[in-house]
């Protein structure tokens, strides 16, 4: 009797790496509502500097589509049941979002209903899908103990559109049974979200560590975890350069005049560097660091792509 377990098949694994393939790798050039509910600021910095892109394996990114397609279902489900479901921004046709920030920071909405059976009043809308185990937790806690993260994106939707009302329906992945919860604002918690992407947007440095242990079971499930505890070093982009800055009006300007895009000027900002990597000699355009480990020294003048792709990625 074969033991072992199987091997996944070639045409599995040929459906995985599609969507690898498919997925683009584009940052999300706003700081996103959807997750400021993660207690970790500094984690939701290098999101939004750009500093690192998680890599998520195929499987994953087919649940992802999987989610996506139950929102359809889940709307179509409301109008069955006389509930008017707008999408979509009537004027401009796209997904109804909302800014702060001067547009760094914004949410799109899963859509915006009216007329359900508890309510004539519109309230926003936010669909979720989850495993058994996570559908029973929230389904007896409710969603603000249970999922915070989940809340806090209610919250911001609510506020930013200014309703006091939001549905949240959570489809069991297992079961297909399926959670509803009218959510009411809070104000000061939404204007303390506010004010936490605030700080997020206009600091020119990483915020503190949720952990400095970097087992940390928070930490180690974090796909900043790399750049974040100092064993990588970040990405080239505009957002990890000392030269950039965000600005009220939702535009980035940079020191040096140029456009805002990636070029030869790029200068790391000192703070995002690996732990080990000591800042010796500093001038307008460079930064010289010895490496604590070998005692190399590193300058970092129009350089920046070479010391990503040369060291420390593996």
């Amino acid at each position: 009797m074969n033991l072992e377990p199987y091997a996944t098949p070639k045409t599995v694994e040929a459906i995985y790496q599609h969507y690898k393939d498919k997925r683009k790798n584009e940052h999300r050039p706003h700081l996103g509502g959807s997750q400021i509910g993660n207690p970790c600021s500094r984690a939701l910095w290098y999101q939004f500097r750009h500093a690192w892109t998680p890599n998520f394996d195929g499987r994953l990114l087919r649940l992802f589509e999987t989610g996506d397609r139950e929102e359809d279902r889940v709307v179509a489900n409301l109008r069955a049941v006389g509930v008017t479901v707008w999408e979509r921004d009537p004027e401009t046709g796209k997904q109804v979002r909302f800014e702060a920030c001067g547009g760094h920071f914004a949410l799109s909405l899963d859509g915006v209903g009216e007329g359900f059976a508890e309510s004539s009043k519109p309230h926003t809308l936010e669909f979720k899908t989850m495993n058994d185990k996570n559908f029973k937790t929230t389904k007896n806690m409710g969603v603000q103990k249970s999922k915070p993260i989940y809340w806090a994106q209610c919250q911001i939707g609510m506020h930013l559109a200014g309703m006091e009302r939001c549905y949240f329906l959570a489809v069991n992945k297992n079961t297909d049974e399926i959670y509803g919860e009218r959510i009411k604002l809070d104000k000061a918690e939404a204007k303390m979200l506010v004010k936490k992407a605030e700080d997020i947007v206009y600091s020119a440095l990483p915020p503190a560590k949720l952990h400095e242990d970097p087992s940390n079971w928070q930490c180690k499930f974090c796909p900043y975890w790399a750049v974040c505890h100092g064993c990588k070093i970040p990405e080239v982009s505009c957002r990890t350069c000392s030269h950039v800055t965000p600005e009220n009006d939702g535009t980035w300007s940079c020191a040096k005049g140029k456009p805002v895009v990636t070029c030869d000027e790029h200068l790391y900002i000192p703070q995002i560097m690996p732990k080990d990597f000591e800042v010796v000699d500093a001038g307008d355009d460079f930064v010289e660091y010895e490496d604590q480990d070998t005692g190399e020294i590193i300058r970092n003048k129009g350089n920046s792509r070479e010391i990503f792709s040369g060291r420390m990625q593996t």
